[in-house]
């Protein structure tokens, strides 16, 4: 028999029997469905974190202080480490871009009736391209500002909304702390996320120093390398110097703390990747469910069909051809159910990752992969019914009732 007659004569078995072919398949689409699903959604929760890292800017290096640690490795408490003067060395460093010396404290903000708890930044001139910001309107904060000590201040794009609404915010007074500040600027619209400046307000560094805080120490110096692939040296080269410039020892730890979005980003990538694949197994074993599912309907099949087996036998079917068709009903079956299956998870992903607020990316080897076990499925879990099948003795197939 021709593998074109099997198929058409292992259809047609299929189509006499619909409801009991659907109900098959349904397995096999729940599972394949829960894979493209879970799939999609890892992929697109991954694709999100990358870009809102990136948009912070992919070549940056952030630097804060942290505890000091001696030979015999106990924590002589947290100090304040980081200074002005260390960022202006670092701004000498070859392969260094922007340098942006920051430091950052909570105060009430009051724009006439409205009060709202936020963070407050004091940066210089540098800040906007060290951080990749862009204005949405006025002027950003630059280095005569802060060398003034200027009571000026840029609003991050949520403080504005929810301060100000629909107006403009430019011009007006805000009180930072019950003291008045000039509204010069808004940052454009960054996105939600870790380390977002949507949800800050900024002012000049010296001021935030001298006016509001009373500090003289910095909480973060922001490095901006000229690309990223030039991070990985930047980052040596500033741990180097700031070694040197705090006289550390060979025996003593870093009394800062150097991290790259690069770095971030692997570790991101390799989180999301982890619990995608864990996830994904979970998933794939409602696949090893619906294989199960089509053996047994694949031997119910043989049992109900065995006077046909024996009457195609008598007339001259191989064994061969016996095998081929109850195998090529298991694998379209088996097929049909994950084609319908990586259409329902798509459609899931895209309706979960709403809710998440990220877009849903389902990648081709998901649906490839999703297609491909499918069909191993159905092989595997199909073989049996199909030798059982092809063993049968054509005069006792004759004779069963």
């Amino acid at each position: 028999m021709m593998i074109l007659e099997v198929a058409k004569s292992a259809w047609r078995s299929l189509a006499s029997n619909r409801l009991r072919t659907l109900l098959t398949m349904l397995g096999m689409i729940i599972g394949t469905g829960a894979v493209v699903a879970v799939l999609g959604i890892g992929e697109g929760a991954r694709s999100s974190v990358e870009t809102r890292i990136r948009s912070l800017g992919a070549n940056l290096l952030t630097i804060r202080p942290q505890s000091a640690a001696g030979s015999g490795g106990v924590r002589s408490g947290a100090v304040k480490t980081l200074t002005r003067d260390d960022a202006l060395a670092l701004a000498k460093l070859p392969g260094v871009k922007a340098v942006a010396p920051e430091n950052s404290g909570s105060a009430q903000l009051r724009y006439m009736e409205k009060n709202k708890n936020a963070s407050v930044v004091g940066v210089t001139g540098a800040y906007v391209e060290a951080k990749s910001l862009t204005m949405g309107s006025g002027v950003a904060i630059n280095d005569l500002d802060d060398e003034q000590r200027s009571r000026i201040v840029v609003v991050g794009a949520n403080v504005a909304k929810e301060l100000y609404g629909s107006a403009s915010p430019l011009g007006t007074r805000l009180q930072i702390n019950g003291i008045a500040f000039r509204v010069v600027g808004v940052l454009a619209e960054k996105g939600s996320g870790m380390g977002s400046p949507d949800d800050g307000v900024y002012v000049p560094l010296a001021t935030h120093q001298n006016v509001l805080f009373g500090q003289d120490y910095l909480s973060t110096i922001s490095l901006q390398a000229a690309s990223e692939g030039e991070s990985a040296s930047v980052k040596a080269s500033a741990e180097r110097l700031l070694r040197l410039r705090h006289k550390l020892r060979d025996d003593q730890d870093d009394d800062f703390e150097v991290r790259s979005q690069t770095e971030m980003l692997e570790t991101m990538n390799q989180v999301t990747g982890t619990f995608t694949a864990l996830l994904g197994s979970v998933a794939a074993v409602s696949l090893i469910v619906g294989g199960i599912g089509i053996m047994n309907i694949m031997l119910v099949s043989v049992r109900e069909r065995t006077r046909e087996i024996g009457v195609r036998m008598a007339v001259g079917a191989r064994r061969s051809d016996i095998l081929l068709q109850f195998l090529f009903e298991s694998v379209v079956v088996s097929l049909a159910g994950g084609a319908l299956g990586v259409a329902l998870g798509y459609g899931a992903a895209r309706v979960l990752a709403s809710f998440g607020q990220w877009s849903t990316v389902v990648p081709m080897y998901a649906m490839v992969l999703a297609l491909g076990v499918s069909a191993l499925i159905g092989i595997a879990f199909g073989v049996g019914p199909a030798r059982s099948a092809a063993k049968l003795d054509p005069v006792e197939a004759l004779r069963f009732e």
